[in-house]
């Protein structure tokens, strides 16, 4: 087996010692003499396996008892088109501030639900920035003020939490999530989809104040109301319990290896040696976003001269470093380096980028 360093944006990269136990447990789990994935949701073994995970994303995040933990289904998109439903009645406005792709995505899912009000956007200028809070235009007596943490097609992060005020601030955290201390109690909400930094696709973590369940006075079908999954412990109904599985393992080697406290410091190291690489490259290679605004975890980069981009994609895959093209709409290259990714993989990439440059420079 070769097994190369796996650049991609989603699904990604997963720690390597949870695969092998993974691989280990797979015919038989817990002593169940059964998989995990054949075992029923209901059964002492994974009530306990889900109850632990749940104690173990509380105790990396911090997040205290006024806060709902739900492992929900759909993906972090259907979370997006839930929210407005549980947390804002008829009538009421949702605020949107927009870097991307994904909060578009947001935006347009909450129209059915709610009235939206956009507070920025950079759509302009190519998503390269954040919009400065004194260009924003902010509704009054809003339910909620949502933005997109880390955008993983343009390659732009917010560096802070931004400040709102008293309106509930919901985040998605979908490809940064858990990727450096955040103080949860700034929130109302914070979601995120497992299959980029967490685990494999199929299972999304919402992060709720339990106070803003509830208020909607809407009459939503069961399956859609959220304080369901609070009630009956995130099994309303069958839940994707391979996926919560792996996503358990994830946080439980999250643990042993410090915490994002520690993943904070190597993410960091990460991005700093891909950033320093390209902007050292002599134009041959380029990032447009702007340096404030950078990505620690997706970093697009574009080559001088485009019709390089298949030899570059080519040979970086021969050289064991795959899922670098870039996404559709924006083409060239883009690395994703999540907190599975381990330093020597981004040394590879960085060691094959220079070669290639000097090679076709």
């Amino acid at each position: 087996m070769s097994r190369a360093f796996n650049f991609s944006a989603g699904p990604a990269t997963l720690p390597e010692p949870v695969l092998v136990q993974v691989q280990q447990e797979l015919l038989e789990w817990q002593g169940e003499r059964a998989s995990v994935m054949e075992v029923s949701h209901r059964g002492k073994a994974f009530v306990e396996c889900a109850a632990q995970s749940e104690a173990d994303l509380r105790e990396l995040m911090g997040v205290s008892d006024d806060f709902a933990v739900l492992f929900l289904q759909g993906g972090a998109t259907t979370v997006s088109a839930l929210l407005p439903m549980n947390l804002a009645q008829s009538g009421q406005t949702g605020e949107y501030l927009l870097t991307g792709h994904w909060g578009e995505k947001a935006l347009e899912n909450a129209k059915a639900s709610v009235n939206t009000h956009v507070v920025a956007s950079d759509k302009a200028n190519a998503y390269r920035n954040i919009p400065a809070p004194g260009d924003w235009r902010r509704a009054t007596d809003s339910a909620y003020f949502h933005y997109t943490s880390n955008e993983t097609i343009h390659g732009v992060e917010f560096a802070d939490v931004p400040d709102v005020g008293d309106t509930p601030l919901i985040a998605d955290f979908s490809s940064n999530f858990l990727a450096r201390p955040v103080d949860v109690n700034r929130f109302g909400m914070i979601y995120a989809g497992a299959q980029k930094n967490l685990g494999p696709a199929g299972i999304t973590i919402a992060v709720i104040r339990k106070e803003l369940l509830g208020r909607h006075q809407r009459q939503l079908p069961p399956i859609f109301e959220w304080e369901n999954q609070l009630k009956n412990d995130s099994m309303f109904n069958t839940p994707p319990t391979f996926p919560w599985y792996v996503t358990g393992l994830v946080l439980k080697w999250m643990k042993a290896e410090g915490g994002t406290a520690a993943f904070a410091q190597r993410n960091a190291e990460k991005a700093s040696l891909l950033y320093r690489t390209i902007d050292q490259s002599g134009g041959f290679y380029r990032n447009e976003v702007a340096a404030s605004a950078r990505s620690s975890m997706n970093v697009p980069f574009m080559l001088q001269d485009e019709a390089l981009d298949k030899a570059f994609l080519k040979e970086s895959e021969q050289a064991g470093l795959m899922g670098l093209k870039g996404h559709r709409a924006l083409g060239g290259m883009r690395a994703s380096i999540y907190n599975a990714m381990p330093l020597p993989g981004v040394q590879a990439l960085a060691s094959f980028m220079q070669d290639f440059a000097v090679r076709n420079g």
